[in-house]
């Protein structure tokens, strides 16, 4: 399995994808440009966390017509693997990869803190085999707000495509869990063929035991271990 981590100009957090998978986890990784059009052989893809292009417009909305990303959706297409981690989520998004839109936050303020998911699917790979419980997992985006119409809502739980939702520390799916406002406490969701990924936290940041919580590190052995079998 080979990663590649898009930078598009703006990103902060390719350094934390890339150390994650290649230092702790051991993977083959490399950095894409965002001008590049060619992905190197890569068979996951990774849309990192920040603000690329200052988040002009709307959050992800330019970096979605970046020239990289020409080849991105043909792989998702293709069937290939591919996860959009918070500003990459919002990517995903306006590339129409996944379902629904992230808004800004009901408290119309920047949010940066630990907080708990609770894994959803059974289904998709991200989440198939880990343990019915909360994970603590860092947060830090202004607009995370998921939202999508009662509809396609319905159609989401009826395919199985939510990942995770946010929780309290107990694991309880509540109103003062949700850091954001976002609809049903969604926290992530898949595509319908289940191979594009996009949650709001930040599982790398937390694959380190010397950050004080490896969590994440549990969500991204979990995906190896499916996608590896």
């Amino acid at each position: 399995m080979k990663f590649g981590v898009v930078v598009f100009p703006g990103s902060n957090c390719d350094d934390d994808a890339v150390d994650a998978l290649r230092d702790q986890l051991k993977q083959d990784v490399v950095k894409l440009w965002h001008k590049d059009h060619d992905l190197q052989g890569c068979d996951f893809i990774i849309l990192p966390g920040g603000f690329s292009y200052g988040d002009y417009l709307r959050t992800g909305a330019v970096a979605r017509f970046s020239p990289i990303m020409n080849e991105v959706i043909k792989h998702a297409e293709r069937g290939g693997y591919l996860m959009g981690i918070c500003n990459g989520f919002q990517i995903l998004a306006e590339a129409r990869l996944v379902p629904g839109v992230l808004l800004r936050n009901t408290n119309q303020k920047y949010v940066c803190k630990n907080i708990y998911l609770r894994p959803q699917s059974k289904s998709v790979l991200l989440t198939a085999g880990l343990d019915d419980r909360a994970y603590k997992i860092p947060i830090a985006h202004g607009e995370g707000r998921y939202f999508i119409d009662a509809d396609s809502l319905n159609e989401l739980n009826d395919n199985d495509q939510i990942i995770f939702r946010y929780c309290d520390e107990a694991g309880n799916i509540t109103d003062e869990a949700n850091p954001n406002g976002s609809l049903d406490n969604i926290a992530g969701v898949a595509n319908e063929r289940k191979n594009v990924f996009g949650l709001m936290p930040h599982p790398e940041r937390a694959a380190d035991s010397l950050l004080g919580n490896t969590d994440g590190r549990l969500i991204l052995e979990q995906l190896l271990n499916t996608v590896l079998v």
